[in-house]
């Protein structure tokens, strides 16, 4: 028994948590569990100049320690060249066709 009824809308959260009680012990109505698996943070070595640099520019930032500075720094580096890679993508797309 479908019991969202025929018509498709968003459910509130109470909504929501009152479906879940309601089925909370029937079996058939929940899927197989999901199992996640957390990612695991990578470790990089840099040299020691370039590590006490970037403990100053993290400061210079006011960023609470170095992780969080150099985190933003990678994934602003990183949304740069991908967005230099599709622009030249689309350079030699455009050249080509």
């Amino acid at each position: 028994m479908n019991i969202r009824g025929k018509t498709k809308r968003n459910l509130s959260e109470k909504e929501i948590d009152q479906m879940v009680v309601a089925q909370a012990n029937n079996e058939s109505a929940w899927e197989k569990p999901v199992h996640v698996r957390r990612t695991k943070p990578a470790s990089l070595s840099i040299p020691a100049n370039l590590a006490m640099r970037a403990v100053f520019l993290a400061r210079l930032h006011r960023k609470t320690n170095v992780e969080e500075w150099l985190t933003h720094i990678i994934e602003e580096r990183v949304e740069l060249e991908e967005a230099a890679f599709v622009g030249a993508k689309h350079d030699l797309a455009t050249k080509a066709g």
